[in-house]
C-alpha cells in the first residue's frame, strides 16, 4: 500500500542518534554511523523522529511501504528491550491516535474550517485608540495554530510568514500591525505544546516558493528559544536557500528588544 514513511538521506546524517532516541518504535538503527530504516512494518510514519534530526536527514514521504504492524513492534520490543520499551510505545501510539482523530475531527469542525478573511490596507494600528473606538483585527486567515493549518492553505502564497509565539500577541499591542498586517501567520508554544511534529509542519509550508521571508517572533524569556530552533530546522526540511529569515524578539514589556537574520538568504 501507498502510506506516509520516513526517508533518511544519507549525505546529511551525522551519526548522532538522537532519531533512534525519537523513534519508539524501533525501526530505526545505525549502521556503519548512519541512521536506517530497518523495519517498515515498525514505522507508523507519524515523524517523531524527524524533529530529532539537527541536520535535517529525516523527512517524510508517501511511497509504497509494508503496512505498520503495532503487534509486531509489541512483540519486538518485549524480545529486545523489555516491557517498558513496550509501554513507551503504547504512550506515543495513543498521542498519534488522538492526534489524527483530532485532525480527522477538525475537517468538519466550523472553528477549524479554512479561510482567508478579506480586510481593508489603510488601517490604523491596533495599539492606536482613535475616539474611543475599537481598532479592528489584522489578521488574514483562519486557522493560526500550527497543529491545525494546512500546509498548502491558500493564505501562505505570495505572503511572508510569521511565526508567532502564543505569548507575543498578548505582551504587545502592536503584534497585529507590526506582524499581522498582509502577512500570515502560525502560532505556537515551544515550552507548552507538543512541537514533535512542528518542524516537518513548518517546512512543510516553507515549500512554498512564493514566500519570500520567514519571521520567528518569539519573546525574550529562554524557554520560548525553541521556537526558533524548530524553525531553523524547518528551514533546512524546506530545501530552500532562497528564504529571508529573521529572528524578532519581543520584551515582556511589549518592545521589540532585538531583530536579527538567521541563517538563509
Amino acid at each position: 500500500m501507498k502510506r506516509k514513511i520516513i526517508k533518511i538521506n544519507e549525505a546529511l546524517c551525522n551519526g548522532c542518534g538522537n532519531c533512534i532516541t525519537g523513534c519508539s518504535e524501533g525501526a530505526l538503527q545505525l549502521v556503519n554511523r548512519k541512521a536506517m530504516l530497518v523495519k517498515e512494518d515498525f514505522c507508523d510514519g507519524f515523524g517523531d523522529c524527524v524533529g530529532t534530526c539537527p541536520t535535517g536527514a529525516l523527512t517524510i514521504e508517501e511511497r509504497e511501504a509494508a503496512d505498520f504492524s503495532e503487534e509486531a513492534v509489541k512483540q519486538h520490543l518485549l524480545a529486545t528491550e523489555g516491557i517498558e520499551a513496550v509501554w513507551r510505545m503504547e504512550e506515543a501510539q495513543k498521542k498519534h491516535r488522538d492526534m489524527e482523530a483530532e485532525q480527522h475531527l477538525h475537517l468538519g469542525c466550523p472553528g477549524a474550517r479554512m479561510r482567508e478573511i478579506k480586510r481593508p490596507i489603510n488601517k490604523k494600528s491596533v495599539s492606536m485608540p482613535v475616539n474611543g473606538q475599537v481598532m479592528q483585527s489584522e489578521l488574514g486567515q483562519w486557522p493560526v495554530q500550527i497543529h491545525l493549518v494546512p500546509a498548502n492553505a491558500p493564505f501562505f502564497k505570495n505572503k511572508e510568514l510569521v511565526v508567532m509565539s502564543s505569548c507575543g500577541p498578548l505582551a504587545s499591542a502592536d503584534v497585529h500591525w507590526r506582524y499581522l498586517r498582509r502577512r500570515s501567520v502560525v502560532v505556537g508554544c515551544p515550552k507548552l505544546d507538543d512541537t514533535r511534529p512542528y518542524a516537518s509542519r513548518l517546512g512543510a509550508i516553507l515549500q512554498e516558493p512564493t514566500i519570500p521571508k520567514v519571521i520567528v517572533a518569539r519573546m525574550e524569556v529562554p524557554c520560548c528559544g525553541g521556537l526558533t530552533i524548530i524553525l531553523q530546522k524547518a528551514v533546512e526540511l524546506s530545501g530552500r536557500d532562497d528564504l529571508v529569515v529573521e529572528e524578532h524578539i519581543i520584551g515582556i514589556d511589549g518592545q521589540v528588544k532585538n531583530i536579527s537574520p538567521m541563517d538563509g538568504k
